[in-house]
């Protein structure tokens, strides 16, 4: 069986996998609060979890799996896929195609925050006009700063400059995202925390 087909066979079995793990009500209830996939079979992030550990890191199922504009296949490409093997301009296209939150959130999470180039991506992501961008580009700046990874002088204030106006936006969600990253980055030191609350204060928020 050549390449094509033996990844071919993989993802057909994944996906068949995906109706035994089905769960009907959480499908309902995502579909509710707005939620919409073309396909959905409402699988736990804990079942999806495991099915990639025990498929293991795999580029070419990755790669095949996001095509689906299945909830299941989308999450467990993020998942799936390595990150030292993907390159900068498939991420761009992933992060086009992205159209949901969860989608945005599960990719910072399992993917993009583990990428060698996470922080470049973070800072074009958040200054983009679009809000699941830069939330995704929040959510991964929040893990590096998890990480102890510490931005430079341009970082820091196009960070601060950029979340500062995302606190300050109407959107809930984005305003989260931000306000989590300011927080996960003053604890990286008391000069951070100094930098994050002064620039608060000018908003009339505080840390």
């Amino acid at each position: 069986m050549d390449k094509g087909n033996a990844v071919n066979e993989r993802v057909k079995a994944v996906k068949q996998s995906f109706r035994l793990m089905m769960n009907g009500v959480a499908a309902q209830s995502m579909r509710e609060k707005g939620l919409g996939y073309h396909v959905n079979w409402g699988v736990s992030l804990p079942a999806l979890r495991a099915k990639a550990a025990e498929i293991g890191k795999d580029y070419d199922v990755a790669m095949a799996l996001w095509k689906d504009d299945v909830r299941e296949c989308k999450i467990l490409a993020t998942m799936l896929m390595p990150p030292g093997e993907v390159h900068p301009e498939v991420v761009d296209i992933w992060m086009e195609q992205t159209h949901s939150l969860e989608i945005a959130e599960q990719a910072a999470f399992n993917l993009y925050q583990y990428l060698p180039y996470a922080a470049e991506k973070a800072y074009k992501w958040i200054a983009s006009d679009k809000e699941l961008e830069q939330i995704c580009g929040y959510h991964v700046l929040s893990r590096l700063f998890m990480s102890r990874q510490e931005p430079n002088e341009r970082g820091i204030n196009e960070f601060l400059d950029q979340a500062l106006s995302a606190v300050m936006s109407d959107s809930v969600v984005l305003k989260k995202a931000a306000f989590a990253s300011l927080t996960h980055f003053a604890e990286l030191g008391i000069l951070y925390e100094r930098l994050a609350k002064s620039a608060l204060r000018k908003v009339g928020l505080e840390l």
